[in-house]
């Protein structure tokens, strides 16, 4: 056997000794040591999980959607395709049902957890069913998860050990919606080895299909992430997403505004109220997420004098690399919410004419209000 053959155990990519900045690198002198353990991480994956380094990849985002086509030519499989509840609609893969065929589509919702206590999870559950109808996708059922909590699983858990006894199980997403966390929970559950999947908050981890057998003749196939460019963090380094993506339980901030009055989120978003009577803005947001209100007269610039410092995240050192943002008028009614790909979202309890600013490229949805 020659080493084009070995794979990495982490991300799936084939070990290589040649190219230190591509897929499946490793030194001839660590492929020696995997060789006599019979089993392979590749550098990338290696520093991932035992520095908390990451080396970014460049990889052609038509190689996921290849390799998400093979599900389509399985005889008998059941799709899991993981969303992330903060960016429903741009962690969706368009298309998806043309890509693994005729195949059964469960979808689970992560990140579930970090909604407001308050929140009733039959009201998002059919909220969520009204997003995946409008985008075209059929489902057979919802799972509302956290990928890092284990009682959060169940429901799905026997779901898969009973599909798992006829076929195989796909666990599909975009990238950075939790899907390799989750495999690692269904891993340590099923008793493999825990972590055997890379996992890390940053896009595109899984660079191959990878099988984890359950069953004489089935597995669990983990796929890689679907490269989405509209998602909020493929324009943040590591601190920044730790800052501004949610990773704690929401809890609402509240804002009594007058029209022409801006809230900052960070220097990531911006929110003018330009028309209506004074009314309450609340936001659901990261707790490490700084807002600051200002005259929207002055908004742009203050923008401009104080981004990458008040205003953060991004940083500077981030900021060239950083989209513009654009804006958006929006006639908001009491009972919708504004929600920012990935971001958050807010709310308002009276009518009003807002102009929402966000990177662009990256998703924006107006929806019937989940709390």
């Amino acid at each position: 056997m020659t080493k084009e053959e070995y794979q990495c155990i982490g991300c799936g990519a084939v070990i290589q000794t040649e190219e230190a900045n591509e897929a499946g690198y490793l030194p001839e002198s660590a492929l020696a040591k995997g060789l006599e353990r019979d089993n392979f991480y590749c550098q990338r994956c290696f520093r991932l999980r035992h520095y908390n380094e990451l080396q970014d990849l460049t990889i052609n985002d038509d190689v996921f959607l290849e390799k998400l086509s093979e599900i389509s030519n399985d005889d008998e499989a059941l799709v899991v395709n993981v969303v992330d509840i903060f960016d429903v609609e741009g962690s969706l893969i368009n298309g998806l049902t043309r890509f693994v065929g005729n195949q059964p589509i469960v979808v689970v919702a992560n990140k579930s957890d970090l909604l407001p206590k308050v929140t009733k999870e039959n009201r998002v559950k059919h909220w969520l069913k009204q997003v995946l109808h409008q985008n075209g996708l059929r489902t057979e059922e919802v799972f509302l998860i956290s990928a890092t909590k284990k009682n959060t699983l169940e429901p799905l858990i026997e779901l898969i050990k009973k599909e798992v006894q006829t076929q195989n199980i796909y666990i599909v997403g975009v990238t950075n919606v939790g899907k390799s966390t989750l495999i690692n929970q269904l891993i340590a559950y099923f008793g493999g080895e825990k972590e055997i999947i890379t996992t890390s908050n940053h896009p595109g981890t899984t660079l191959d299909m990878i099988q984890i057998p359950l069953t004489d003749k089935h597995s669990i196939v983990d796929t890689p992430g679907i490269v989405h460019r509209t998602q909020l963090a493929h324009y943040l380094n590591r601190e920044e997403i730790k800052q501004l993506l949610p990773s704690k339980p929401l809890k609402p901030m509240t804002f009594q505004l007058n029209s022409d009055q801006t809230i900052f989120i960070g220097a990531a978003a911006r929110v003018d109220f330009t028309r209506g009577k004074r009314a309450a803005f609340t936001y659901y947001v990261s707790q490490d997420a700084k807002l600051h209100r200002t005259k929207t007269s002055g908004a742009a610039e203050f923008y401009e004098k104080h981004r990458g410092e008040l205003l953060s995240p991004p940083y500077k050192e981030s900021l060239e690399n950083f989209p513009e943002l654009v804006s958006r008028t929006i006639q908001l009614k009491p009972d919708q919410d504004v929600a920012i790909s990935g971001l958050g979202w807010f709310t308002v309890n009276e009518p009003a004419e807002v102009v929402v600013w966000t990177p662009k490229g990256v998703g924006l949805s107006i929806r019937d209000a989940i709390i």
